[in-house]
C-alpha cells in the first residue's frame, strides 16, 4: 500500500475513534459529522491506492465513491446508507440547519449511523 493511502487510512481511522467519543459524550451532532470525515478519507484513501491523479478537492462521498471506481461495486445498502451519511457534512457545518438536524439525531440513530460507518469502512479497507 502506497504512502498516501495509509496517510487517509490513519486520518479515516483518528476520524473514527473521534466518532464513538462523540457517541460516548452525547454529542450526537458531531457523530454524524464524524462518521462523514471517516468514510470521506476512506474513500481518498481507495482513490489514492489505485489511481496516480491528486485526491479530489470534494467531500461528496456519492462523488468520492464513483471517481474511485468503487461506487458500482458498493451493495445497495451502502449506497443508501452514503445517501444518508452524505447530508450530515454540511448541515452539521451551518447554523440553518444545525437545530433541525440535531433534533433528527437520536442516541439510537448516531448509533445505527456509527454502526453502518464501521461497516463500510470494514469493506472498503478491505478491498484496499
Amino acid at each position: 500500500m502506497n504512502e498516501k493511502a495509509k496517510y487517509w487510512i490513519d486520518l479515516s481511522d483518528y476520524d473514527f475513534e473521534t466518532a464513538i467519543a462523540m457517541m460516548q459524550t452525547g454529542r450526537y451532532l458531531y457523530v454524524g459529522f464524524m462518521c462523514h470525515q471517516t468514510i470521506e478519507k476512506i474513500l481518498k484513501a481507495y482513490f489514492s491506492e489505485f489511481n496516480s491523479e491528486t485526491v479530489p478537492f470534494t467531500h461528496s462521498l456519492s462523488y468520492l465513491a464513483k471517481k474511485s471506481d468503487i461506487y458500482n461495486r458498493l451493495p445497495e445498502e451502502m449506497k443508501n446508507f452514503i445517501d444518508i451519511l452524505e447530508p450530515l457534512n454540511i448541515e452539521a457545518r451551518y447554523p440553518s440547519y444545525k437545530e433541525r438536524l440535531m433534533k433528527s439525531l437520536t442516541k439510537e440513530r448516531c448509533q445505527s449511523i456509527l454502526d453502518n460507518t464501521k461497516l463500510l469502512k470494514i469493506w472498503i479497507t478491505e478491498r484496499l
